[in-house]
């Protein structure tokens, strides 16, 4: 190990152990999702551990990592509503004809429920298609694959989609995306 580095690491340490209880505290009473604060709390440690050389010490370092939490959690607030224009853009690519069929749900969020529902790798193809506007070439490009490829991760990704839906018998069109259906 480096020199110093032993140092620095049981100086973060004690910090941690000081401060995990009232960073837990304080993101527990602002977000709502469990696994949403454990990448709170875990983000804002992460952020202290690349700034611990250069931030407050003392009396001031506990107010500036309040900061740091506030920061995080608003950053995941804007990405959730990030992800919910997103699902409210997916509504509006959907079949007006099978959507009335099959009907509306009561609550718009329902979408973005299902959306948020999806993983990671899911959510990134749908929204550059349906967010980006990518066309097939491009998303092939994107995800340096084979146009084949992209086009069945896109049918898988939407087919999860549909299936988290309540309803199951949505079909997508409009857009860049009418190609893939």
């Amino acid at each position: 190990m480096a020199p110093g580095v032993g140092e620095r690491r049981e100086r973060f340490e004690v910090v941690y152990q000081e401060l995990y209880e009232p960073i837990c505290g304080y993101t527990f009473r602002r977000v709502r999702q469990p696994e949403d604060v454990a990448e709170a709390i875990a983000e804002t440690f992460a952020t202290l551990w690349r700034r611990f050389d250069r931030c407050p010490q003392g009396d001031e370092l506990r107010p500036w990592l309040f900061g740091v939490a506030r920061r995080v959690i608003a950053n995941q607030r804007r990405g959730q509503r990030r992800r919910s224009a997103l699902g409210e853009k997916l509504v509006a690519n959907l079949d007006q004809e099978a959507y009335e069929l099959v009907g509306a749900p009561e609550d718009p969020g329902v979408v973005a429920q299902a959306f948020a529902s999806l993983n990671e790798p899911d959510r990134e193809l749908l929204s550059l298609v349906a967010w980006e506007g990518l066309t097939r070439e491009e998303l092939a490009v994107a995800l340096g694959t084979s146009r084949a490829v992209a086009r069945l991760r896109l049918h898988r990704a939407r087919k999860r989609l549909r299936d988290a839906l309540p309803a199951t018998h949505v079909h997508f069109t409009g857009g860049a995306e009418h190609e893939w259906t």
